[in-house]
């Protein structure tokens, strides 16, 4: 929960900068608040906090990525 990592993700997301999530990492987005209208897949458990965050979790194979605009996101 740390100020610097969340203002980093804040300053990544608004200046359209690349961003990557893996597993439970999207932790970390849904704390910053930038996954209203984003799709992403992480780790299934964590699927409920991504749409309490106004966020779309997409049901990719572990092996997979999934691309939405600047983000990058992989279940494992």
């Amino acid at each position: 929960m740390s100020g610097d990592v969340l203002r980093t993700v804040r300053h990544f997301f608004e200046a359209n900068k690349p961003v990557a999530a893996i597993c439970h990492g999207v932790q970390i987005l849904t704390a910053a608040g930038v996954l209203e209208g984003k799709e992403c897949t992480i780790y299934p458990a964590v699927s409920p906090e991504v749409k309490r965050a106004g966020g779309k979790w997409v049901d990719v194979p572990v092996d997979k990525a999934y691309v939405h605009g600047n983000l990058v996101t992989a279940p494992a």
